[in-house]
């Protein structure tokens, strides 16, 4: 499977930091959080002397701010410092009112070279809105746009690896693909587990066992685990899980869109063997950016038949229309009845 093309904001910014040519303007976004949070302190520390901070550095909110405070803050001048850094989180650009628009424009055409302006999506999607044509135009003509996404596997690999030697450990890229697929693919969430991890490890490398024993799976992984056990016939193992994610206060809609989900990438999986396709269409199919999961599936859906796989798809559809239309219904019971039943027809 091809490699992702990096973002080519994100690769400038990077190369812009290395030769300390930073922009006027940026807007972050993406869900990558870990590396936007590590950027702008880059972008921070590479503007703002210590010490400083009070007169060179701003973060205002922007789901309050007005265009007069922005406007303050941008033009405030620099002390002690050649630049001053603004940052403005969660600001809708474009949803501002047209007299707030206008100023922004207006500022942007006319920003002083002295100041760099980040603009943080958080909470919200940066959802550019063609419609206001003179935003996008002085947008793009002034910021630059970098979006943090999940890394290539290779470099969160090489990441985590980095994370493990800082605690003295090692971990092989097998360990560490399967960290990846029980703890998910972002740099904030795996930050603490492999803090864990690296506690909990007695031997210099870390193992799939000291991950699987104390990591906090998400929830693709632990229901993978359960549609796992069930094609093994193993249903007191898929009711078990079953138990966990309810204590866990798991919202059984949620867990049953994700087993519907699983179901769905296991009758892919079961097609490909089928038709002689290998784990690279497999990933193709449902965006994988690691061939882990995809083994994982191949060899789950060996010992299915395409006959269950569809079935299993039509009855996970069939009860998820019931808990959508129906009222009064034991969500957790008809969840369990459907396992019982998967398990009885594999």
């Amino acid at each position: 499977m091809a490699k992702m093309a990096p973002d080519k904001g994100y690769q400038k910014l990077k190369s812009d930091l290395a030769a300390g040519g930073l922009g006027q303007v940026y807007i972050f976004h993406g869900e990558e959080s870990y590396l936007r949070e590590y950027y702008l302190g880059e972008v921070k520390k590479a503007l703002v002397p210590a010490g400083f901070e009070e007169f060179n550095y701003h973060k205002l909110d922007g789901r309050t701010i007005t265009m007069a405070e922005l406007s303050e803050a941008v033009e405030a001048m620099p002390m002690m410092a050649e630049r001053t850094m603004v940052v403005v989180t969660d600001c809708d650009l474009f949803k501002l009112a047209e007299d707030a628009r206008t100023m922004l424009i207006s500022m942007l055409e006319d920003f002083p070279e002295y100041c760099c302006l980040v603009f943080v999506y958080d909470l919200l999607e940066y959802k550019p809105n063609k419609t206001y044509k003179k935003l996008c135009a002085a947008l793009d003509k002034q910021a630059q746009v970098v979006k943090f996404d999940v890394q290539d596997k290779a470099d969160l690999i090489n990441w985590i690896r980095r994370r493990f030697r800082a605690l003295d450990k090692d971990i092989d890229a097998h360990a560490a693909e399967h960290l990846i697929f029980t703890c998910g693919s972002l740099m904030t969430g795996l930050v603490p587990e492999i803090e864990k991890i690296g506690a909990y490890a007695k031997g210099k490398t870390v193992t799939v066992d000291d991950i699987n024993a104390v990591a906090d799976p998400v929830l693709d992984a632990v229901v993978f685990n359960m549609t796992n056990a069930i094609t093994r016939g193993d249903y007191n193992g898929a009711s078990e899980i079953l138990g966990q994610l309810l204590k866990k206060q798991e919202e059984p809609f949620m867990i049953l869109a994700v087993i519907g989900k699983e179901l769905r990438r296991l009758y892919t999986a079961r097609i490909a063997l089928d038709e002689g396709r290998d784990k690279f269409w497999l990933m193709e199919q449902w965006g994988m950016r690691s061939d882990y999961p995809a083994k994982l599936l191949l060899d789950a859906a060996r010992r299915t038949t395409r006959e269950w796989c569809a079935r299993s798809v039509r009855l996970c559809r069939k009860l998820d229309l019931r808990l959508k239309s129906e009222k009064g219904i034991d969500d957790e019971g008809e969840i369990k009845l459907l396992l019982m039943e998967l398990a009885q027809k594999i």
